[in-house]
């Protein structure tokens, strides 16, 4: 691997003016010297193009138009990415300081890895710091019964891996990261490094996270039969008592939101 090697990072966003700012800005004040940073906006009309274009000459390529969606966006931007390494960061996410040279250094140190992620820290609306990520190290046969333990905003990957399994399944609205986490688990193997915080994970009640969240585990139980698994499995339990729980999930939240106002 080069010294520095091109990291290609991609933002989708559509009318997310109100947290675009931090995002762009956790990614253009990286340490790392060479980021090409791509932003894919869906034809926002909240501002958010105003504030694209107050940075445009720090980024590599902006694009605002309609599109399909959050995973048609990310496709986009990869289809223009030039790196060697990958990563998309959500226009409500941030990046802590020293992100990316820490994931590049360890992709160096361990060239058999094709993806890597650290912690992340679950952060309220004005960016305050509410909680912990519950992430750890898990595998391919744990991805496959639902033990992702994954956070997608603190997670780095090879292109060549990208190039074998990619684009994004844009049929997914909510689990195309871990369609793509179970792919690419398949082509390398991947690690978990504790101890180092990556990313911020936003919490608030327009996040997709929040408000769509009962779209996820339907989408997951789909990867998992789509490539042979039981519905034995440990994933259809963990669903089901994701389902039970979901009235105490939905009031923990608003309690949270509202305890962090």
């Amino acid at each position: 691997m080069k010294k520095f090697p091109l990291v290609s990072i991609i933002t989708p966003s559509y009318n997310q003016a109100n947290y675009l700012e931090a995002t762009m800005l956790s990614v253009l004040n990286q340490d790392y010297p060479n980021i090409e940073y791509i932003v894919i906006d869906g034809g926002s009309d909240d501002g958010s193009v105003d504030l694209i274009r107050r940075y445009e000459g720090r980024i590599a390529h902006w694009i605002s138009e309609k599109d399909a969606g959050q995973t048609d966006a990310i496709n986009k931007g990869f289809n223009l990415a030039k790196g060697e390494i990958l990563a998309w960061i959500n226009s409500d996410d941030t990046y802590e300081p020293g992100a990316v040279s820490a994931a590049v250094t360890y992709l160096a140190e361990n060239p058999e890895l094709g993806f890597v992620y650290g912690d992340c820290n679950y952060i309220d609306a004005s960016g305050k710091v509410i909680g912990k990520f519950n992430a750890r190290q898990t595998d391919l046969r744990k991805l496959e019964r639902g033990y992702v333990h994954i956070p997608q905003q603190a997670f780095f990957f090879r292109a060549e891996l990208w190039r074998q399994v990619g684009p994004l399944d844009d049929s997914f609205y909510f689990a195309m990261d871990y369609d793509l986490w179970v792919r690419l688990a398949r082509k390398a193997p991947f690690r978990y490094f504790p101890g180092r915080t990556l990313a911020n994970f936003r919490l608030h009640e327009d996040a997709k996270t929040v408000s769509a969240d009962a779209r996820c585990w339907p989408e997951m139980l789909r990867v998992h039969l789509r490539d042979g698994g039981s519905r034995f499995s440990p994933i259809f339990a963990k669903y089901a008592l994701r389902r039970l729980m979901a009235p105490l999930i939905t009031w923990n939240r608003k309690k949270m939101f509202k305890n962090h106002r």
